[in-house]
């Protein structure tokens, strides 16, 4: 109990620093910039459905996935943890991470694109970094781990859905230093689980290594 209660908590920690519901409500506010309020509800249902639904797959799919490709969970840790790590280092700095910007940089989207789904719902919720963690929770195809890993997600985006429709309040109320100390305080906190998620990695091959040997 005293593990899964301590595992939870890692997870919580872990999305909130790379979903960053905070630093990203900035983005939305300036993607959906001259919309009116129902489009602005819909685009932030639309942006945290989609991400929601990708990462989703990727928890209860991640086994399946490992198994077609023959991905290996240490193999899995220490790729998640090299990318996690750069993208929390890139968020000390004040720079946002290539994995969780649209190509070519526009945060905007063109005119007409559906800029719930991209570029707020992928990459900027659901990037690369996002699955990398999510995948990393779920790799032990434990079943309470599975549920608590999806229910956490849940919450996150539910939190995330919260901050985009009070956008102009929460940047109201922190102002561009208050969002950029939150940005480089949850960058941190990434680099430092990107780490982990990276010994856990190593530590893992070198069992498997090990176990090799013996066989």
């Amino acid at each position: 109990m005293h593990e899964l209660l301590s595992h939870t908590l890692v997870m919580i920690g872990g999305y909130f620093a790379i979903m960053n519901p905070l630093a990203n409500t900035a983005i939305f506010t300036a993607v959906t910039a001259g919309m009116d309020d129902r489009s602005i509800r819909k685009t932030a249902f639309q942006a945290v459905v989609t991400a929601l639904c990708i990462v989703l797959c990727f928890i209860f799919l991640g086994r399946v996935i490992f198994d077609f490709f023959g991905i290996t969970l240490p193999a899995l840790r220490i790729a998640g943890g090299i990318m996690v790590f750069f993208i929390g280092f890139d968020m000390m700095h004040g720079r946002t991470s290539d994995a969780h910007s649209p190509a070519g940089g526009d945060s905007t989207g063109e005119k007409g694109e559906n800029r719930g789904i991209s570029p707020l719902g992928i990459p900027i919720l659901a990037g690369p970094g996002t699955i990398a963690v999510s995948m990393s929770y779920s790799a032990t195809g434990n079943v309470a781990d599975l549920a608590v890993n999806g229910l956490v997600f849940s919450l996150m985006c539910l939190i995330t859905y919260l901050c985009f429709l009070l956008g102009e309040k929460v940047e109201k109320a922190l102002g561009q230093e208050g969002l950029k100390v939150v940005t480089q305080l949850m960058g941190l906190i990434l680099s430092v689980i990107g780490i982990q998620i990276g010994l856990d990695g190593i530590f893992g091959a070198v069992s498997l290594f090990e176990h090799h040997q013996l066989v």
